[in-house]
């Protein structure tokens, strides 16, 4: 059942799923701007875990959809600290992919004592470097959806592709916006698939619901994500330092997060626990799902349930 908590002219919708006794557990959805995805389930057993989806603002089912006002990181942390007390749970697990793994050290250390354990996937470090990763040398993996890509956004020079996909997200943008979305979109796809994306015709709607989701993203990755590797890193040895146990799985062939990012988190913070597994970016590829599911189950399995 689909709840939300308003907070800053925002309602941020939340769902709990699985046992309500059972122990809790947040997850953070990546993009920024893609919403909860309901496969994520597959990684719990239901019949001992409470499972907290949250769409982070602006996104899914939170309204208003797309809306960048109060929209950023701390806000984030706050609303998932406001979501905790309004269950009453005491402490809970954090368990994030991608960008929701940036913003799970995030919330950690910021708020070490509401965690009880954090588990990362294809972590995303919010750096520069990576942006330009993605939009400049990812190219080479899907090189007519990134043409596709440029001819969007009417950009004419490879290294100007960042800041150009971020400007033509302006909420001014308007028409030009969706063209831009739905490019950007097919580009993330093929990437990620390393194969030509297909590019289909879609209802207004949908249109409307991608530009939604590229529009947040913009605004994110233009600001980097007010975090930045260093004060990612910083957040990262703070939650540790608190004896909040920080375990990663990464995957070996991820193509928009390089499996160099958890390298440097476990070398600025020796603690973290980390894993790499033969498979790419997304939690529905079987060794990352299988890695994950263990870990899941190593890191919370010791929790009790709330009495």
């Amino acid at each position: 059942m689909q709840r939300t908590v308003t907070r800053d002219g925002h309602a941020i919708a939340y769902t709990e799923h699985g046992d309500p006794r059972g122990v809790p557990v947040v997850v953070l959805h990546g993009g920024p701007g893609s919403g909860s995805q309901p496969g994520a389930l597959r990684l719990f057993d239901l019949a001992r875990f409470r499972v907290v989806m949250v769409d982070q603002r602006g996104t899914g089912a939170s309204k208003p959809r797309g809306s960048l006002r109060h929209n950023d990181t701390q806000h984030l942390i706050s609303d998932l600290e406001a979501i905790r007390a309004h269950l009453g749970i005491v402490r809970w697990g954090v368990v994030g992919g991608s960008w929701g793994a940036a913003l799970a050290l995030a919330y950690a250390g910021t708020h070490p004592a509401s965690v009880s354990g954090v588990v990362l996937r294809g972590l995303f470090l919010t750096s520069e470097r990576e942006v330009r990763g993605l939009f400049v040398t990812s190219r080479f993996r899907a090189p007519r959806a990134w043409r596709a890509l440029m001819q969007a956004t009417r950009c004419v020079r490879a290294s100007s592709l960042p800041s150009a996909c971020m400007r033509s997200m302006q909420p001014r943008a308007r028409g030009h916006s969706n063209a831009v979305a739905a490019a950007w979109r097919a580009y993330e796809n093929a990437v990620l698939m390393h194969k030509t994306a297909a590019h289909k015709r879609t209802s207004s709607k949908h249109d409307q619901t991608t530009t939604a989701k590229y529009r947040i993203q913009a605004h994110y990755l233009a600001h980097d994500c007010w975090l930045g590797e260093r004060r990612l890193m910083a957040l990262a040895k703070r939650a540790v330092a608190s004896c909040v146990a920080v375990h990663a799985v990464h995957g070996l062939r991820d193509p928009v997060c390089p499996p160099g990012n958890l390298h440097r988190l476990m070398r600025a913070v020796p603690a973290v626990h980390g894993r790499f597994v033969d498979a790419g970016h997304l939690a529905s590829d079987p060794r990352l799902a299988e890695a994950l599911v263990a870990v899941i189950r190593e890191v919370f399995g010791t929790c009790s349930a709330p009495d």
